[in-house]
């Protein structure tokens, strides 16, 4: 579990308040909380992170993140970016999401979260602007690729090798060797650590890794590459099954999903 840390909110007139962050790739803000306030996660150029525990979001510009009150969290980039936390009040917000939520971000919302970060704002003129944002909150199926991290030394051994290098691409009886395991022994202890067979972790795994390359723009191909698949077309396969979209639908916000085949990956 991770501890929690509160940490305070900008104060401001009304309901909600815009707070920026500059982040350099890489850079990550400890884990922490708000107990009184909603956020909003979003920035409008690179790409950003959340992870809460073992689950993790990658928000290039056109998605966001609703974080409910008291939700511990971390925020980082994975290429640089300004992190734009709108801060909503609990007290004073009419919206019941209970957990993590996307959100899609048109121009429109975009356009909102800007002039609501502007301080030279009249009260009148924001408490207006306030009321319009929940409405401009379109969800997007929560659909986070889930890495849940393994306890047993045995098994964390073989996932650290795994996220250390999405594009290794040996099997469970070399991995289970370099553990010192048998193979019957590794797929039960992935099983019992992680509720995931070793193959379906290591799908989430470099689909996780690949997300943030994606969402920079990087070739299809060299994604692929670099996270472990021999084509791209053996990635977008995965991608699809696991997912339940394509990367570009899932990254831009569209909203087509693939239940059958999500189904049929579960299975596996």
């Amino acid at each position: 579990m991770t501890e929690e840390v509160s940490r305070a909110v900008p104060p401001g007139v009304g309901a909600i308040v815009v707070g920026k962050f500059p982040l350099l790739s890489g850079e990550w803000i400890s884990a922490h909380s708000h107990p009184e306030h909603h956020m909003l996660a979003w920035t409008r150029r690179g790409v950003l992170g959340v992870a809460v525990d073992d689950t993790y979001w990658v928000l290039p510009p056109t998605r966001a993140l609703w974080v409910p009150a008291g939700v511990v969290h971390r925020a980082g980039a994975t290429r640089e970016a300004v992190l734009c936390s709108v801060y909503v009040a609990q007290a004073r917000c009419g919206l019941d999401w209970t957990e993590p939520m996307p959100v899609g971000v048109d121009g429109l919302l975009a356009h909102l979260i800007t002039y609501l970060g502007r301080e030279d704002l009249a009260d009148d003129a924001r408490l207006r602007a306030e009321a319009v944002l929940p409405d401009l909150l379109r969800p997007l199926p929560a659909l986070p690729i889930d890495v849940p991290r393994p306890v047993d030394d045995r098994v964390r051994a073989v996932a650290d090798a795994l996220l250390a290098d999405p594009s290794d691409r040996r099997g469970l009886e070399a991995h289970a060797r370099a553990a010192g395991v048998s193979r019957r022994t590794l797929t039960r202890l992935f099983v019992q650590d992680t509720g995931m067979s070793f193959d379906r972790w290591r799908t989430h795994a470099r689909l996780r890794a690949a997300l943030p390359l994606l969402a920079e723009g990087r070739p299809v191909s060299r994604v692929a590459h670099a996270v472990g698949y021999a084509t791209p077309s053996a990635f977008l396969a995965a991608f699809r099954r696991t997912v339940g979209t394509s990367p570009k639908r899932y990254l831009s916000g569209e909203v087509s999903f693939d239940t059958a085949a999500m189904s049929a990956a579960d299975d596996t």
